[in-house]
């Protein structure tokens, strides 16, 4: 059970008065958002804008999403333009960024809002939830970034400040109800999205994991885990899993003029509908074969050693094979010369692989 509950504290003092005054003065700049100064001259938010941020920023950095929004905002500056686009120029432009799904995802929300709502979002959180893609925390961030209304927003950031504010002892992710209350009650009728991206920009750049500037924030003089010394104890995690290993075999063949052969993966799945070079037939929760008789067809097969790469809920090792063809059989792909394989839709393990197997061409700093 929690140390406190939201009604021990609340509402005194105004947590949503003294978040937005520091928002105001503090607020982050980012591409895809509509600042407190513009807010004030009439400046709306871009719900497209939003929803494109909000899918890229899962469970990836701020950091590495910033390229990324440039360039789909540039190439499809609305989203009828990305329900236009071809789903493989889509997962191109994608790839690096992980979580495949949601590229997937990504093009069929736009598809949809695109032919069934005219190229407008819903601006309801239960509208957003039935698109493709959007779960209850991105639909309650789209209605309340995009068009104010009040939703409780729950990210990681912001469970990390509620259960700080609150000493919520609960271990996550059994803590998830209990702080979305907390959130719930603490959501002002009034510039709720706002509210929501200062709380997001309080845990980003304050209330960070490890030592948090608790003497910059607003809440220093309320929140429980900084008067009792113990912010950095929250939020509770439960003890952490030990990762399954899955084994499996890449297989890269090169012609004699240096093409690389390539294949789209299956549409379902892990990686799916992403280009690669031929592997085994592992899964989230079985290996494939490992040795090179499982090769997709014969020929003077030598290995490169193994290659590592962690995913969510598991660690993939492959054997990686490279052999030097004058042709392959039917495959089912095609060859990607050195100069197109950059712009190929290729997740990072099997840019793993391909390094593994042209160790001069593929450097630090290429795809």
């Amino acid at each position: 059970m929690s140390s406190a509950t939201p009604s021990q504290t609340a509402p005194e003092p105004d947590l949503a008065a003294l978040l937005l005054a520091w928002y105001d003065r503090h607020a982050r700049a980012l591409p895809w958002r509509v600042s407190p100064a513009e807010r004030v001259h009439g400046v709306v938010a871009d719900p497209y804008r939003v929803w494109l941020s909000e899918i890229m920023l899962q469970q990836t950095t701020v950091q590495a999403v910033k390229p990324y929004f440039a360039a789909f905002a540039k190439r499809w500056p609305r989203v009828t333009d990305l329900a236009a686009a071809e789903t493989e120029d889509v997962m191109k432009a994608w790839a690096g960024l992980g979580y495949y799904s949601r590229a997937r995802n990504l093009k069929r929300c736009a598809d949809v809002v695109a032919a069934e709502h005219g190229g407008r979002f819903p601006d309801t959180e239960e509208g957003l939830r039935t698109l493709p893609g959007i779960g209850p925390y991105t639909a309650a961030a789209i209605a309340a970034i995009a068009f104010d209304r009040r939703a409780a927003v729950v990210d990681g950031n912001i469970e990390r400040v509620f259960t700080r504010l609150y000493e919520i002892d609960t271990p996550l992710p059994s803590a998830k109800t209990e702080i979305r209350a907390a959130v719930d009650a603490a959501t002002p009728e009034q510039r709720p999205g706002d509210f929501a991206q200062g709380l997001m920009d309080l845990g980003a750049t304050i209330c960070t994991p490890r030592r948090p500037a608790c003497a910059l924030c607003p809440f220093t003089e309320t929140c429980l885990a900084r008067l009792s010394g113990r912010q950095e104890q929250f939020p509770v995690k439960p003890a952490k899993k030990v990762k399954p290993v899955r084994l499996g075999a890449a297989f890269v063949a090169e012609r004699g003029d240096g093409a690389v052969l390539l294949v789209k993966r299956p549409d379902q799945g892990l990686l799916g509908g992403m280009t690669g070079v031929p592997t085994t037939n592992w899964t989230v929760r079985a290996d494939g074969a490992t040795s090179a008789t499982s090769a997709p067809f014969a020929a003077d097969w030598r290995s490169r050693g193994v290659v590592s790469h962690v995913f969510t809920h598991f660690e993939l090792r492959l054997e990686v094979f490279h052999a030097v063809v004058t042709a392959a059989p039917d495959h089912g792909g095609w060859w990607s010369d050195s100069d197109s394989l950059p712009g190929e839709a290729l997740p990072t393990v099997m840019k793993k692989a391909l390094r593994a197997a042209f160790p001069a061409l593929f450097r630090k700093g290429k795809p």
